[in-house]
């Protein structure tokens, strides 16, 4: 993967999440004072600044070291460890809650599940979260066009399947629960650039080849008749969430 050599581009790019989003995690998961949630794949922090405030204790795991150097640098506060979604480095029943955003399918799907069985108590919850690509609008669809080329055969691919994969005919979990949200991010139109350089396929293109990618998102940038004089740029996400509960057996 691409994360670690442009994790810094990553943090500036990627989008965050919505208010409602987080809100509906932090209540499915049950998130206060006196509770505790490993954020599993914390990458530089995006979530993970988003539990803090709801008074749980948050544990930040992250395995990319330059992920998780920025997380630290970010987020001083955050205890943070390394660690992989399959072997966690945490004794059993060790937190009330998981949480994932924008991981689950990087994962060893039937082990992550085993393991997040493994350290949560009884009915302890597990929440996953997605800002997915939303190609309604004519420009955004374009910039996505190009990264359909690059991503071929980038794991989230599946997303749609991964539910039928993963979930069904398991033993850890009881059923998903899901709902969805939207939101935008406003960015500059360099800063757009920035952000598919920061996709994990696209930052580990030989530079002759990243830099054909860039040009051909920047003419769309450039040329676009919806966007062509506009300084400031709106992408916007479907937001994905579910959560199961743990089986107690």
């Amino acid at each position: 993967m691409g994360f670690g050599a442009e994790a810094d581009t990553y943090e500036r790019s990627r989008p965050s999440y919505p208010p409602d989003a987080v809100a509906w995690v932090a209540a499915a998961l049950d998130l206060r004072p006196g509770r505790s949630v490993a954020d599993v794949a914390a990458g530089t922090g995006k979530l993970t600044r988003l539990l803090v405030p709801t008074g749980a204790w948050v544990l930040a795991v992250e395995p990319v070291g330059g992920m998780s150097a920025v997380l630290r640098a970010e987020l001083p506060e955050v205890s943070a460890t390394a660690g992989v979604a399959e072997a966690l480095p945490l004794r059993a029943g060790a937190v009330d809650a998981v949480a994932v955003a924008q991981g689950f399918h990087w994962f060893d799907a039937r082990a992550a599940l085993a393991e997040f069985h493994r350290v949560l108590p009884p009915r302890g919850r597990v929440a996953l979260l997605w800002n997915a690509r939303d190609r309604t609008v004519p420009w955004v669809d374009a910039l996505w066009s190009v990264m359909d080329r690059v991503e071929r055969k980038a794991p989230w691919r599946d997303h749609d399947n991964w539910r039928d994969t993963a979930f069904v005919d398991q033993p850890w979990f009881g059923p998903l629960v899901g709902a969805t949200f939207h939101h935008q991010q406003l960015l500059t139109r360099d800063a757009v650039i920035e952000r598919l350089k920061g996709v994990s396929h696209v930052a580990v293109l030989p530079p002759r080849e990243q830099a054909a990618v860039l040009d051909e998102v920047r003419r769309i940038i450039d040329t676009h008749p919806a966007i062509a004089h506009h300084d400031e740029l709106a992408i916007p996400y479907r937001v994905d969430a579910y959560w199961c509960e743990r089986l107690t057996r």
